[in-house]
């Protein structure tokens, strides 16, 4: 027999999405089913964000101790034992998980339901033999790691970032294939856990990102001993000598073969539907098979809501919980909110990290915007000076006008100070608002405060001021 029910929103899909509005609607008062066919949190808890972060932990705890002679101490490092190491990145993932637990969503009152979920009438769900009739439905479903088409990858093991933490042994020679975020995370961790790491990428190392501060996660990387093969393509994978996985690779030296002793796959997201049926909910996809969206997150079905990568948008888990907050404000308020991205910074956590918000100078050139540039180095920071963390730099791009239209920052700790200038283009702030900020010394953020002021210099440090404080100075 199914179980019938009657709630005011039915989610479908337990990660970072879907979570923060069942959360947050069952607060607030709505009746909520949740349905999750895997384990709850989704990929950013279990196979995402939260193992990479405590595996690249990890990999700098060990380049911290080798490098220790900065400071004049002499510190060796024995060989990563990788079961000691797979299990503190379990139980980073076991410390979190009960925010995310069947008990504590139960705890708010949704009812969740562990089965695979399909469209059954416009607004019904069906799943695990219970039959879910809702106001709102919003689909939350994530995506999964995209694999390439390359011939013979299909007839060797291959790993992606759902399966490289379960590694038993360390690897001898990882070879990696895709140089984006994801990627570039995982090379570097595993070349400082003592791995031997070839990095292979069709295009430019981390090429959304801006150029020059690419080069400087590049060098880092170089330095870990990660070889960078960029612009080539890899056109056959096979079984190599040995237990060995070989590359056929083309680039501009011509072909050639790359072993190693295993291959990670970290070539993109794709956003997938398949066994949703959404059309028995008159919910349309494009040529490319994502969903129709408009600026509310409402499919072509206006019951139905999508949030996070399902969406379509940026793929990252704060762009998903931003999406929860949008979905709630139109479906239990009756409020138009829509989805914003332009003010939406993103993060590569490699040593040292490199974060963007806003445009990058090479987009806002493409585009014909005028603007200047305005950067500050960290060497110039006396806190980066003192822990000898140089490398990096933050660059603000500014209107005409003073307005602030994006920024990079790569460094030490260039993930939390994006936000600062996050907020400066969500709130539409001019350069002299950051240039006047009062920061501790001796902190990061003062390159933040650095680079606004230098705004000012050209104009306070002049001719024409030093005219005008001389004259003034006569009546002083």
């Amino acid at each position: 027999m199914t179980e019938a029910i009657d709630v005011d929103l039915c989610v479908i899909g337990a990660g970072a999405g879907g979570l923060s509005v069942a959360a947050g609607a069952s607060q607030m008062g709505a009746t909520v089913a949740l349905f999750e066919r895997g384990v709850m949190g989704g990929d950013c808890l279990n196979v995402g964000c939260v193992p990479s972060k405590a595996l690249l932990a990890a990999g700098h705890a060990a380049h911290h101790a080798r490098s220790a002679h900065r400071f004049g101490l002499d510190m060796t490092v024995a060989p990563a034992d990788w079961h000691r190491v797979r299990e503190h990145v379990r139980g980073v993932i076991a410390a979190i998980a009960p925010m995310d637990s069947v008990e504590r969503y139960e705890g708010f009152g949704v009812r969740v339901i562990q089965a695979h979920a399909r469209f059954v009438g416009t607004r019904e769900v069906e799943g695990g033999g219970v039959r879910v009739k809702a106001k709102f439905v919003v689909i939350a479903t994530g995506s999964t790691p995209s694999v390439p088409p390359i011939p013979g990858l299909a007839d060797v093991p291959y790993l992606t970032n759902e399966s490289v933490f379960e590694l038993d042994g360390r690897p001898e020679h990882l070879l990696v294939l895709g140089g984006g975020a994801i990627g570039t995370e995982l090379a570097q961790a595993h070349a400082r856990l003592g791995c031997k790491v070839t990095l292979v990428e069709a295009a430019r190392l981390l090429g959304a990102e801006d150029p020059e501060a690419a080069d400087v996660v590049r060098l880092s990387l170089e330095r870990d001993g990660v070889t960078i093969r960029e612009g080539v393509s890899v056109k056959a994978v096979a079984r190599g000598s040995g237990d060995a996985i070989a590359l056929t690779l083309d680039g501009a030296g011509g072909v050639e073969t790359v072993e190693g002793s295993h291959l990670l796959v970290a070539a993109g997201r794709k956003v997938t539907f398949d066994g949703l049926d959404l059309e028995r909910a008159g919910i349309e996809t494009d040529k490319r098979g994502r969903l129709v969206v408009d600026a509310r997150l409402r499919t072509s079905n206006r019951r139905v809501f999508a949030v996070g990568d399902a969406a379509g948008g940026p793929q990252f888990t704060h762009v998903a919980g931003a999406h929860a907050g949008v979905v709630i404000k139109n479906t239990l308020f009756r409020l138009p909110a829509k989805a914003g991205h332009s003010g939406v910074p993103r993060v590569t956590y490699s040593a040292p990290e490199l974060a963007q918000v806003g445009p990058t100078e090479a987009e806002l050139r493409e585009s014909g915007t005028r603007f200047e540039v305005l950067r500050w180095a960290y060497a110039e920071n006396d806190r980066a000076q003192a822990e000898r963390t140089l490398d990096g730099f933050t660059k603000a791009l500014v209107a005409p006008n003073g307005r602030i239209l994006g920024a990079t920052v790569v460094g030490e700790a260039a993930g939390e100070l994006i936000s600062v200038w996050g907020l400066a283009i969500a709130q539409r702030l001019k350069v002299g608002a950051l240039a006047g900020l009062t920061v501790p010394y001796p902190t990061r953020a003062e390159v933040i405060r650095r680079a606004s002021g230098s705004w000012y210099v050209p104009k306070l440090f002049s001719d024409r001021t030093r005219a005008i404080v001389r004259f003034l100075m006569r009546f002083a």
